[in-house]
């Protein structure tokens, strides 16, 4: 007779962290946390703002345009300051997730998928959007 011994059960399935950014080993709240969804969403609009409005100035609105300028926006102010106008404003700033500084070519990445919309509303429970993860960074509140 062979033993039926019943089959070993899966792994359980992980917890989720008590907060967004624990596993990253950032606080919970104050200044280098994870950024949140509201402050995201605030700055983002901030941005597309400022692009429109220079869209109809100089381009008398032309989504193309529009998507152009949003790029160089976002890329620009990245590479040299570490944000956005619309992250500086509601106090958000990009970092790299190994510490130091960060390198120039990212933003650039991160910005083009960020223009492609899908990767940035698809993140994981530390609330780090596609785009962020393929460049292995992350905003944080200041």
């Amino acid at each position: 007779m062979s033993s039926s011994a019943p089959p070993p059960f899966p792994d359980a399935p992980r917890e989720r962290p008590p907060w967004p950014g624990h596993d990253l080993g950032l606080p919970q709240t104050g200044p280098r946390s994870i950024a949140r969804f509201g402050r995201r969403l605030i700055a983002i609009f901030i941005d597309w703002a400022i692009a429109v409005v220079i869209s109809i100035a100089f381009f008398h609105y032309n989504s193309f345009a529009t998507l152009g300028v949003f790029f160089v926006e976002q890329a620009l102010f990245l590479i040299l300051i570490g944000g956005s106008p619309g992250h500086l404003i509601v106090r958000l700033r990009l970092v790299p997730a190994r510490g130091g500084r960060l390198v120039w070519w990212k933003p650039l990445i991160r910005t083009f998928l960020l223009c492609l919309v899908v990767p940035a509303v698809i993140y994981d429970r530390d609330q780090r959007g596609l785009h962020d993860r393929a460049v292995d960074t992350f905003l944080v509140r200041i």
